[in-house]
This record gives structure tokens, C-alpha cells and sequence, in this order.
């Protein structure tokens, strides 16, 4: 951010004059439609509705998706508007907390909630943390009211109350009703612009409230410094500098109003008015602007019963210029209605790359959760290429999409694989993405939990690392390897970060040095197994044979006397007390316990086995993990520890690949039985439907794959560990014009069950699937049936990779 961000608001003054004629004169100047963007952010035209085979059938996929999935519950989603990977997200809140309590309100909506705030342009999916919330604007009638209010008394403010019966929402689309103003709202989005319509009753005093102080994750003096400037009667622009989970990020906006306000009023948060004005909503006179960290304004208009005002809100890192350039690049007009539908084609087309058959709440599941991995990461630059980076200065791209918003901890497990799949160049694009962060890091390494020009430092590991082996070993090549490769060797050997100094000293990390050491140890080793695949790829082998050795470190962590991987002090011992179900933030590992960690070893399954104490005891840790009940005492719940069946915690990353492990050990049965338990008990179609966070497109990848037959247990290994398809048919459409099926005879809900299995009509009796079999095209024949056959792929040698086999 510039020292003085007052210099954007004056040079978008200067520029403004201009740029507003130029949205009012020349309407789709290069024939683009608005919201849709090449890989390189360039708008593109969207293909007609014709050209989608679900949309000849009179149905359209989108109509499967069901937004509102998740925003109750731990799902932490939100329902508003946005394309995929858009750059905004336009969505209601219903309520800001502060810090914990921000929790649950981590989207910024819950659907519990009884009152609206208003109607933000930028939010998480899913997260366990909050921020973002950004340009909160409400329409309101009545006297006028700058203050919020609070949700047990919403007539104390500017909040509304509404119901679920008059909430709609659809891929690229809202609407409500707010039931005070009596007001009807309906938003919708490009990439960087969102637009508003609201239809108001006869009044003398309807007013659009623009909130700069409101924040998720809300608390006095997150705002920095926030800047207003008034273009025109129909021109707003600003600027908000914010320290929340971000600790230095601004927003740059613009703000046209389809038609112009009579009077406007902006308060500073001071007691007396500011240069002259405040709340007097007098006609507007000149252009004046305000600076300060409580900034309101309002805007005043005599409104027709059934009248629309419609507003056009883009949003920009790097200035106010580029807000403007966004906003009459991607909605030069006032068609709602068109961007509207080009938002939902742009779903369509998405949501084509995979076609199941089934019943239609488990389409309603699935193709929910297919949107759900399309709203992260999301483009973070301007249209013309342009994006403020890690090291608060202007940078633009060649060639690719630069993104944002990377939650790796979670998202490299199954997103970024599924990414692999269905999405392989934007895939690249992210890497990219990555690259540059680490270019601009003062650390010089890749992202851990990165956003809006900041790393947060959340969560362990250095999980970039994978994402990038896993697409390199794939054949994504749009990267530099050599250049990415000497990025993962950085982000390996930064002793400064998470413990891993004595990591590399030790062994492990040491927990009387180190917090979570256990867990950081585990998934340090996973992470160097990636370097040391991608090392043998690269024809690397001093570095292969290096991170090779460094792969094995979990066995330093493993205690043979209680069979579970366990936090060491620096020297040697093993830290006691210990409690295998004990599980609180701060201690020897990270969101589970050692019931839960003692099974991520995803590079070498077949070591840990032997760790065990072979299969049998192998599988009957398993069962344990399963079948464990524990009293409420006893197991000191977190609040982000959910999705339970026994001590198996699918709300919780390091839980979700386990029922898979069953398959390493010779009995796939049970793996089957695992995943249609998960599948059936912890998924629904309702606000409550997701058993934990989101975490940005995780949990959902985990159940498009699950649903699909196969799931990543080691991304980096090409192979997809196989448990029990959901759908009797579903076809991957891939790049290139080529087709995967997966077809499944028999399947039903007792029918969980692997009878035998054909690829390409082919005998299979591996219990895992390569990642070049699905992207040649084929077809994989399941034959389900209601009991277990124990004889298909049972044998050693059917079983996933492991590094010691």
C-alpha cells in the first residue's frame, strides 16, 4: 500500500471525470459479457445456453446447487453471489462478533440468524478464522439511522429483520426481502464487480447506508485509516485500510448508483460534522471527501412504489483507478437481469465438467460441493493484470491469473488434487500464483495461509510444496519446475519457521522448544517426501536422496511402547503425562489428538503398519479410532473439532483421508463401509449439511472424490486410493474433449459394497486408480452388492504406494 493512500483518492479523482463518461457512453465497447474472464482476466464472451447438453434437457446442473448448504452448523459458508473464483462475493451478513465469538460468523452469515446487517462484497468460505467483509452497503427507509444495531433489538439501527421464506439464493445469485424497509434485494456478480437491485415502496426516505467501520471479525480499531470521496450524484469512490487476521490490507472501491442521489451525508465517527457536513443530507452542492477510521455516508432518494436503484460496486488492491477500469470493463450498463445470466452460464459451464445420474438429494450434495471447491482461491487482480503483492507493491502478471486466498493446510489434501482433474490450468495459474508470493516474501518462501497481500502464518506445514509436486508429477507444466522446485527447497530449510531448525537438527520437532511438535514432525516428513518425489522427476538426486531421509523422520515420533505417534522433548524423551484422546490447541499436535495423528504417515502406509505391529493390530487401531466413545469430561472438546463418529473427527482435516487406510491393510470391504457411513451421516442438503468447515473447498473435495469412488490419500503418489461410488453413472468431461465414467451396477444404499471391477473392460483388482487413467478417458465398472466380497484386491501387491514397499 502507498504511504499515503490520500494520493489514490485525488489521482481517481482526476481520472474519474472521464471514466464516468466513458461507463455511461461506450456499453460493451470489445462485445464482452459481463463476469466472464479468460485465464489471463481478459473478458470473454460466455457460450450460449444451447451449447450446455444439461440445459437442452431443460434442467440446468446449477438448479442441483443449493447455496444455503453449510451456512448453518460448523460449515461456516456463505450464500450470496459470485462467479467461479471470483474475485467478489457479495453476501449478506447477519451479525459481526469480535475475535472468538467471530467465529461462527466466520462467512458472515448464519442461517439461524433472524436480522441482516447489510450486504458485503468480499468473504471466506468455510474457514475456521474471519475477516474480509468488505464495502458493507444497506437500502433502508424511514428515519435515518447510521448505527447497526443489534440483533435482539434491530429497530436501534440500520439492521433488518427477514425470513428464510423470502431468501432465495442460486449460483451467481440473491434475493430477500428486508422485512423493515419492506426493500426486496437481489445481487449478483462478474469477477470484480458485484451489483445490487433494490426495489423500494413509496417513500420520501429510502437511503442506501455505506458502512466502512462494519467488519467481520469486528472490533474498534481494526479500521486503519478508511478514505470517501463523492465523484459525482452518481459516482462514489473510496478506500479501507484494515488490521484483522491480515494485519496490512487495503480495499480500493468504486460505486455507481443507476440513478442519482438527492442528498447524501458522511459522518467521521467525530461528534462534530466534518469539513461542514454530516447529517444533513442537504442536495448535493460539490464533491467533497472525508478521511478517518469510522466512516459512514448515506444517500438519499424519493423512491416510486416497485422503484429499482440498481448499484454497480468493483473492488481493487491497487487503486481506484482500478476499480473504475474494473467496473466499466466487466458492467458498462445496467442490465441485472443479463449479468445475471451470464453469472449462472458461467456456473453451467463449470458445473458440466462432471455429469452424474442419481437420486436427486444426492445431486443436491454433490453439485453443492462442486460449487463449494469453485469459490477458492479467487482471482486477486485487475483487469489489466495488475495486483498489489506480499511486498505491498504494484505487480503485474504475464501471462496467468493471479489468485489469492490459499488455505494449503487444508485444501492441498483433496482441492488442489481435484484441481488436477477438472481444472488443471487454473491449477497452474495458482502455482504461479504461489511463485510470486514467494518472490515478494521477505522470507522467501512459498505461502502458508495467505490473503489479500498477507501471509497470516495459520496453521503448520509448508503445504505449497505438495500442491506444486503433485501438479508438476501430473504433467502441469505452465510453471518454471526449476524454479518452483528451488522454492520447495526454501520453504524446507527455513529454520526460522514453525520448528523447523530443529527439525532439521533433530529429527523432530521438540516439543518443550516447539508447539504441536508431534503433528508438525508427521507432516513435515509428508511434505520432504513430495520434494523427493519431484526431485526424482527433476533428476535431482542428491536432493531426492536428502528429503528421501527426511521423509522417514515420522518414525522418530512413534512410540513402541504405546503404539501412537508422540510429541519428544529435545532430549530424547518422550513428553508425559500422555493422554492418546487428550485434544486442545497449544499442545503436542494440531486440531486432533494422538488417536487421530498416529495415522498420518499418507507417504508410507505400509511403515506405519509395521510400526503397528502389523495388519491385525493395524485394524484394530483402525476399528478403535472408529468406535471409541469418550466422555464429555474426558475429551476436551474445541470448537472446531466436529463431524465425530467415535474419535474419528471428519469435521478436521488430519481425520479425512483414514477410512481409506483400511485398503493398505487388505480389506477394502471396510473401507467401503467407512466412507457410506461418512457419506450418509455427515452430509445432508440442509443449512446444517456440512459436519465441520468448509475450509475453502476441502471438505467438498473430499466428497465430490468419495462420491466418485476414489479419494487422494497421498497427493504426489498419482494414484487415488478406491472406496464405494455414490451414482450408477458419473463422467468426468475433460480437457481436450476426452471422457472418464465411472459406472457402478447395483449401487443403492445397501448396495455399498465392491462386488468386481473393470477398467476399460479390463479385470482390475488393484485397490487404487492412476491419475493417467482418468486423463486418457475410459470407463471404470463397479459391480456393488449388500455384502463384502473379501477377496477382491486383498493381495500386497494390489495395495496403494507406499515409500517402504
Amino acid at each position: 500500500m502507498p504511504k499515503n493512500p490520500r494520493f489514490w483518492i485525488i489521482s481517481g479523482a482526476l481520472l474519474v471525470g472521464g471514466a464516468f463518461l466513458y461507463v455511461q457512453l461506450h456499453a460493451r465497447k470489445n462485445g464482452a459479457a459481463p463476469g466472464e474472464t479468460t485465464a489471463q482476466g481478459s473478458p470473454k464472451a460466455p457460450a450460449a445456453p444451447g451449447e450446455h447438453p444439461e440445459m437442452r434437457e431443460g434442467r440446468g446442473l446449477d438448479s442441483f446447487v443449493k447455496p444455503f448448504i453449510g451456512t448453518g452448523g460448523e460449515g461456516h459458508t456463505y450464500p450470496g453471489a459470485t462467479v467461479p473464483f471470483g474475485m467478489v462475493q457479495l453476501s449478506p451478513e447477519t451479525d459481526v462478533r469480535y475475535f472468538k465469538e467471530s467465529f461462527r460468523w466466520a462467512a458472515g452469515y448464519r442461517y439461524s440468524d433472524k436480522t441482516i446487517l447489510g450486504f458485503s462484497h468480499t468473504h471466506f468460505s468455510g474457514t475456521g478464522h474471519s475477516d474480509l467483509g468488505d464495502v458493507l452497503l444497506m437500502p433502508t427507509v424511514g428515519p435515518l439511522q447510521l448505527e447497526p444495531g443489534t440483533p435482539d433489538d434491530p429497530d436501534s439501527g440500520y439492521r433488518s429483520r427477514f425470513s428464510h421464506e423470502d431468501e432465495s439464493a442460486s449460483p451467481g445469485y440473491y434475493a430477500v426481502l428486508l422485512k423493515d424497509p419492506q426493500v426486496k434485494v437481489e445481487l449478483t456478480a462478474t469477477n470484480r464487480v458485484g451489483m445490487h437491485r433494490y426495489t423500494f415502496p413509496q417513500s420520501e426516505q429510502s437511503h442506501i447506508v455505506l458502512d466502512l467501520v462494519s467488519s467481520i471479525y469486528n472490533y474498534d480499531g481494526k479500521v486503519l485509516l478508511s478514505q470517501l470521496r463523492v465523484e459525482s450524484p452518481t459516482v462514489v469512490t473510496g478506500f479501507r485500510q484494515t488490521r484483522g487476521w491480515a494485519k496490512n490490507r487495503g480495499l480500493y472501491f468504486a460505486i455507481e448508483f443507476s440513478k442519482p442521489f438527492k442528498g447524501y451525508g458522511i459522518e467521521s465517527g467525530a461528534d462534530e460534522e466534518y469539513k461542514g457536513f454530516g447529517k444533513s443530507g442537504k442536495l448535493l452542492q460539490n464533491y467533497p471527501e472525508a478521511s478517518g477510521k469510522k466512516l459512514k455516508a448515506y444517500f438519499d432518494f424519493d423512491t416510486a412504489a416497485g422503484e429499482t436503484i440498481q448499484l454497480k460496486v468493483a473492488i481493487s488492491s491497487v487503486g481506484i483507478d482500478g476499480a473504475l477500469a474494473n467496473l466499466r470493463a466487466e458492467i458498462p450498463d445496467w442490465n441485472f437481469d443479463a449479468v445475471r445470466r451470464a453469472a449462472r452460464e458461467s456456473w453451467s459451464r463449470e458445473l458440466a465438467k462432471v455429469d452424474v445420474d442419481g437420486e436427486e438429494k444426492k445431486k443436491n450434495i454433490f453439485y453443492t460441493s462442486l460449487y463449494h471447491t469453485m469459490l477458492a482461491p479467487v482471482t486477486y487482480m485487475d483487469v489489466d493484470g495488475r495486483y498489489r503483492g506480499l511486498d505491498q507493491s504494484i505487480h503485474k502478471v504475464d501471462g496467468f491469473t493471479n489468485y489469492h486466498i490459499f488455505s494449503l493446510w487444508d485444501t492441498f489434501r483433496a482441492l488442489h488434487p481435484l484441481f488436477t482433474i477438472l481444472q488443471p490450468e487454473r491449477d497452474g495459474d495458482m502455482i504461479r500464483s504461489m511463485l510470486a508470493h514467494r518472490e515478494q516474501s521477505v522470507h522467501h518462501i512459498l505461502p502458508i495461509w495467505s490473503f489479500g497481500s498477507n501471509e497470516t502464518w495459520c496453521m503448520i506445514g509448508y503445504h505449497a510444496v505438495p500442491v506444486i509436486a503433485d501438479a508438476y508429477l501430473k504433467g502441469i507444466r505452465s510453471f518454471d519446475p526449476q524454479a518452483a522446485f528451488e522454492a520447495m527447497k526454501s520453504s524446507a530449510s527455513y529454520a526460522a519457521y514453525g520448528g523447523l531448525g530443529d527439525y532439521m537438527k533433530y529429527g523432530y520437532v521438540p516439543i518443550d522448544r516447539e508447539k504441536e511438535g508431534a503433528s508438525k514432525t508427521l507432516e513435515y516428513a509428508y511434505d520432504d517426501w513430495t520434494i523427493a518425489a519431484m526431485a526424482k522427476g527433476l533428476g535431482r538426486t542428491e536432493d531426492g536422496q536428502e528429503f528421501g531421509k527426511r521423509a522417514a523422520y515420522f518414525r522418530h515420533v512413534f512410540d513402541t511402547s504405546t503404539g501412537f505417534m508422540r510429541a519428544k522433548k529435545s532430549d530424547g524423551r518422550f513428553r508425559e503425562p500422555f493422554d492418546p484422546v487428550y485434544a486442545q490447541y497449544g499442545s503436542d499436535y494440531t486440531e486432533g489428538n494422538a488417536l487421530q495423528y498416529s495415522f498420518f504417515v499418507p507417504h508410507d502406509v505400509q511403515g506405519l503398519i509395521e510400526l503397528m505391529g502389523g495388519r491385525e493390530r493395524f485394524l484394530e487401531r483402525l476399528d478403535q479410532l472408529f468406535t471409541m466413545k469418550v466422555s464429555d469430561e474426558k475429551f476436551k472438546q474445541v470448537e472446531d473439532i466436529s463431524g465425530l463418529i467415535g474419535q474419528y473427527a471428519h469435521g478436521n482435516e488430519p481425520s479425512q483421508h483414514i477410512a481409506y487406510l483400511y485398503s493398505y491393510a487388505g480389506q477394502p470391504w471396510r473401507t467401503q463401509e467407512r466412507i457410506h457411513q461418512i457419506m450418509t451421516t455427515l452430509f445432508d442438503d440442509t443449512p446444517e449439511g456440512i459436519s465441520g468447515n468448509e475450509d475453502c473447498g476441502q471438505m467438498s473435495a473430499w466428497y465430490i472424490f468419495s462420491a466418485l469412488g476414489f479419494y487422494p490419500v497421498c497427493p504426489g503418489t498419482l494414484e487415488y486410493v478406491i472406496g464405494t461410488p455414490t451414482f450408477p453413472r458419473a463422467t468426468l468431461n475433460l480437457a481436450g474433449g476426452k471422457t472418464f465414467t465411472v459406472l457402478a451396477d447395483n449401487v443403492s444404499d445397501t448396495n455399498i459394497y465392491v462386488q468386481s471391477v473393470t477398467l476399460n473392460d479390463q479385470k482390475y483388482d488393484k485397490s487404487y486408480l492412476r491419475h493417467e487413467d482418468i486423463m486418457k478417458g475410459g470407463t471404470l465398472h463397479f459391480v456393488m452388492g449388500p455384502h463384502p466380497n473379501r477377496e477382491w484386491a486383498i493381495a500386497p501387491a494390489s495395495a496403494p504406494y507406499s515409500m517402504s514397499r
